[in-house]
């Protein structure tokens, strides 16, 4: 039985205005056996990993005043901002 390790890395840059920024990274790894899915596999620690940061930054974005504006520019209709919006 052979073990393939794959590693998925995703990082994501932040501009809070101001000449200020966040960058958020997150890095999975799994183990994956002859016969299984390498591709499904790391397609799934993809999206874990951006759901991550997501996450993460969501509580900074929120607060941000320049992200807040940025994205009720970009709102055509409606002036509301959801965290789909980023």
């Amino acid at each position: 039985m052979k073990f393939t390790t794959i590693s998925v890395s995703y990082s994501r840059k932040f501009n809070l205005g101001d000449y200020e920024s966040l960058e958020l990274g997150c890095s999975l790894w799994a183990q994956v056996e002859d016969g299984e899915d390498a591709d499904g596999v790391t397609q799934f620690l993809y999206l874990q990993a951006k759901a991550s940061v997501k996450l993460a930054a969501m509580p900074v974005l929120k607060a941000s005043e320049f992200q807040i504006n940025k994205a009720k520019s970009s709102k055509k209709v409606s002036g509301d901002v959801n965290e789909s919006d980023w």
